[in-house]
């Protein structure tokens, strides 16, 4: 009787140890069910009866090999009642989890299908059970099988634990021209030429400890507006690792795919939950996206899924559902008017853009870009692509002939979005009104010259002017003079 509690009691942590939460049901006949809950479509269980034996209450006694366990497991194995004492801890039943489980020959009961994520198998005898996906089943690409020993002596209810690891992609922003840079998160907004921070994040399902090795693979797609830097570093709980190879491939539409693989993450200390952090950066290149799409950057993880088949080379995998990050840029648009709004050529202009000094050093500005008058083209619109947000101040380098140069011109690029397109983009400045266009992620703004004074000449209407004038004069002093020669 002892050694019956024994087993009765390692049974108890087994199921415990596979993930599941049993809630027994009083009994009702002499076949029982199984129920497990939060189930989902694609699912296919079935239950191998690994122990049986005579049931008195909720006690088996007399403990034997089960119908699911073939001829040659049960020698294998040897005895059972024997084989069950010597399953002593965690890692012995894990080990046995492995080990049973190619030994498996006839499902027991009547299985249902996935209803209201509940799926039933029924007429089931007293015993122990393993539970499992039917090999080939999954039809959900982001899905695993599972495995689990069960306690029937009566109808069962069982809660599979999720065992089904996530990735997420994230980035930083950074305003240069107030110093500030964010958490890491869904979209940033960066000048061309500047060097983007990525991180992606996988969280390893709760029962790596169940797999022989355990395999991991993350496939980052960079657009092409991106060049990867060549700078991947690996962590596994924060802490840095060699263990993984990392490849970059062009793709034939420009896009680059970044794979960092490891075909057996235990090895280099991953556990249950585990987190595997990649970090590295990409130059947002002149290939970029300008407008509301922007730059989008995608990320999947392939994982090893059935604990059964689990040996390096002949791990059974699935994937995650892609995450996405979205990098932006915009542009400037300065069209040259004249007082009555029409374009005017000869004028050449300057952008720069305000940095903020570092350890309380005083602010600088930046030249982004300048153009100069082009003789043989002369143009009366300029386009600064490629901007992040922060503020700019416009110079007129060249003024047309004949008009008078502006004073420089300040103002700030703001924009917000919601992680896939922008939503909002502004330009604040001083003598600047701007036209926002999201979608093309522009700011577009008329730039005013006005027409100089214009100076009297010599020889012109103003010299005529005193001559006639002089000549009044002379007459008038004549006449008086005559006048007064009379008078004597």
């Amino acid at each position: 009787m002892k050694r019956i509690k024994k087993l009765l009691g390692f049974f108890c942590a087994f199921a415990l140890i596979l993930g599941m939460n049993v809630i027994p049901a009083s009994a009702e006949g002499t076949t029982y069910s199984i129920t497990i809950n939060n189930s989902t479509e694609g699912h296919t269980y079935e239950a191998y009866q690994i122990f049986t034996g005579d049931l008195s209450g909720t006690t088996l006694s007399n403990v034997v090999w089960g119908s699911g366990v073939s001829e040659e497991g049960q020698t294998y194995f040897g005895v059972a009642a024997t084989k069950a004492e010597a399953l002593k801890n965690e890692a012995d039943a894990k080990a046995f989890a492995k080990a049973v489980a190619p030994y498996l020959t006839t499902a027991a009961g009547s299985a249902s299908t996935v209803t209201d994520g509940k799926y039933v198998i029924s007429n089931l005898t007293a015993g122990y059970y393993l539970v499992k996906d039917q090999d080939g089943s999954l039809t959900g690409d982001s899905d695993s099988y599972t495995e689990y020993i069960i306690k029937v002596v009566s109808d069962t209810t069982a809660t599979p634990k999720s065992d089904v690891p996530t990735v997420e992609k994230k980035t930083k922003d950074t305003n240069d021209s107030t110093g500030v840079t964010s958490d890491w998160q869904d979209s940033a907004d960066y000048d061309i030429g500047d060097s983007v921070p990525f991180q992606l994040k996988a969280t390893l399902a709760n029962n790596v400890s169940s797999y022989t090795t355990y395999k991991v693979v993350f496939y980052d797609t960079l657009s092409k507006g991106l060049t990867y830097k060549n700078d991947a570093k690996v962590y596994i709980d924060g802490e840095e690792t060699d263990g993984f190879t990392v490849t970059a491939t062009e793709n034939e539409d420009g896009t680059t795919t970044l794979t960092v693989s490891c075909n057996d993450v235990k090895a280099l200390g991953a556990a249950n939950n585990s987190v595997i952090t990649v970090e590295y950066t990409a130059k947002l290149n002149n290939q970029a996206e300008i407008g509301s799409t922007g730059n989008p950057n995608k990320v999947k993880l392939e994982y090893s899924n059935n604990p059964n088949k689990s040996e390096v080379g002949n791990n059974e995998t699935g994937n995650t559902p892609e995450d996405v990050v979205v990098v932006f840029s915009y542009k400037v648009i300065v069209n040259k008017v004249d007082s009555e709004n029409k374009p005017l050529i000869g004028a050449a202009f300057k952008l720069e853009k305000k940095i903020k000094g570092e350890n309380g050093a005083e602010d600088t500005w930046i030249v982004v870009n300048e153009f100069t008058v082009d003789s043989s083209n002369p143009a009366s619109s300029f386009e600064f692509s490629g901007l992040d947000d922060g503020e700019y101040r416009l110079t007129e380098t060249v003024t047309p002939a004949g008009y008078n140069t502006i004073a420089p011109i300040e103002f700030a690029i703001t924009a917000t979005d919601d992680g896939k397109e922008i939503t909002n983009l502004n330009g604040d400045g001083n003598n600047i009104t701007f036209n926002s266009n999201t979608t093309e992620g522009s700011l577009s703004a008329d730039v005013v010259n006005k027409a100089g004074v214009t100076l009297p000449s010599t020889g012109g209407m103003g010299t005529t002017l005193f001559y006639v004038a002089g000549a009044g004069l002379v007459l008038v002093a004549v006449v008086l003079l005559i006048t007064r020669k009379r008078m004597n």
